[in-house]
């Protein structure tokens, strides 16, 4: 990730109005920022996931996600599971191992990606 031509800026995440994403159980609601130039843009998005969720895809995109709140269980293609409670986070590089994530409880995050 390569962070260019992003000028000092805050963000209130309240007021970003969020996408809903539906898992093959629950949901996940998206509030998105992009920043930098649109042919490398930087996604910055604060998730809500309900309580019970469960992704519909593994997915193999590069992340930076910190937990916020709740707990996230995330599951590797060769069978590791990593759990996150507040204050954890985790990094993968895009194509390196891909993952699904399930959060029985719900949870709040912050990915960067």
């Amino acid at each position: 990730m390569k962070m260019s031509d992003i000028p000092f800026g805050t963000v209130d995440w309240e007021t970003v109005e969020p996408t809903r994403h539906p898992g093959e159980v629950g949901e996940a609601l998206w509030r998105t920022r992009h920043f930098g130039p649109a042919d490398n843009a930087i996604r910055v998005r604060m998730v809500d996931y309900s309580p019970g969720y469960v992704s519909d895809h593994w997915c193999s995109k590069g992340h930076v996600l910190f937990c916020l709140s709740g707990e996230l269980e995330t599951r590797l293609e060769d069978g590791r599971v990593f759990v996150l409670k507040p204050g954890m986070s985790y990094q993968v590089a895009d194509g390196a191992e891909a993952h699904r994530s399930t959060a029985p409880k719900g949870a709040r995050l912050f990915i960067v990606d």
